[in-house]
């Protein structure tokens, strides 16, 4: 059978409609972004203007993480988790993943700087750096700065740069400066209890890019881990900067984790948030 060109024109006509409807309602629907990086000036401050007024800036960092993780593990898992916690507090934005941090010596190497691609810079600098962040975003009228550490190495940094901001602040209280160690401790404490009530031992969950560690990576991008070299299990010990055993992680495990993580942080930023100035 053939149709009348007049048909077959409006047909397309409604097609491209109907297409165009579509991107409209999907486009409608998705989330507003949190990450500041994709946002123009104006888009940002329009936003600010809106009642984003707290600000994430997740800190990473760039280390060995054994032969079956990669180097940017930290700073892929601090940036979704931010963004998470983001959304569910849904007055935040985040800022761009710092991704140079404290790593040990580097002449002579210790610590991850004995392993190739580890990035290492001086406290001193690492805190500059987050005291200029928090700075920058003060300028800009933002009230709540949080520093999300995804490493244990330099907790104590964020804690000393948001004390030393929160002291000169203090007659100006227009921003304050909030280290979260919630988010960072909670690796280390719910977390490890959660997975030694599924039977995991303490020298499987280890204390780094062993099962714990890798099953939070696990569930936050798969492809960060080598399945090969896990199945493997080879060259898996602290010679090879492998602290506890991941061949039993899963990202179903690891899951658990990370509501752990976003639960508690969101809840720690409610809190501290809620107190008055």
């Amino acid at each position: 059978m053939r149709f009348p060109v007049v048909l077959l024109m409006r047909a397309g006509r409604a097609g491209f409609i109907c297409a165009a409807l579509a991107a409209a309602l999907a486009h409608a629907a998705a989330p507003a972004p949190v990450d500041i990086e994709v946002m123009t000036s104006p888009e940002l401050k329009a936003r600010l203007a809106a009642g984003a007024t707290t600000v994430l800036v997740p800190i990473g960092g760039t280390e060995q993480n054994g032969p079956h993780m990669v180097l940017g593990k930290h700073n892929v898992r601090a940036h979704v988790l931010a963004d998470e916690i983001a959304r569910r507090l849904g007055n935040a934005v985040v800022a761009p993943v710092i991704a140079y941090v404290p790593e040990g010596s580097i002449n002579p190497p210790a610590a991850h700087m004995r392993f190739t691609g580890t990035i290492s810079i001086p406290d001193s600098t690492f805190e500059s750096l987050l005291e200029s962040t928090a700075r920058s975003f003060k300028q800009h009228g933002f009230h709540d700065v949080f520093f999300l550490g995804d490493h244990g190495g330099y907790q104590k940094s964020e804690q000393r740069v948001a004390d030393k901001l929160n002291r000169e602040w203090a007659k100006d209280p227009a921003c304050r400066v909030h280290a979260l160690l919630e988010y960072y401790d909670v690796t280390q404490t719910a977390f490890v209890d959660t997975l030694r009530k599924k039977g995991y031992s303490p020298a499987e969950i280890g204390t780094h890019a062993g099962l714990n560690d890798t099953a939070l990576t696990l569930a936050v991008d798969k492809s960060l881990v080598r399945a090969d070299v896990l199945a493997q299990g080879a060259q898996l010990d602290a010679a090879h900067g492998v602290h506890g055993d991941p061949r039993r992680a899963t990202a179903e495990v690891g899951q658990l984790g990370v509501q752990e993580i976003v639960n508690t942080s969101v809840a720690a930023i409610q809190r501290a948030t809620a107190l008055k100035r």
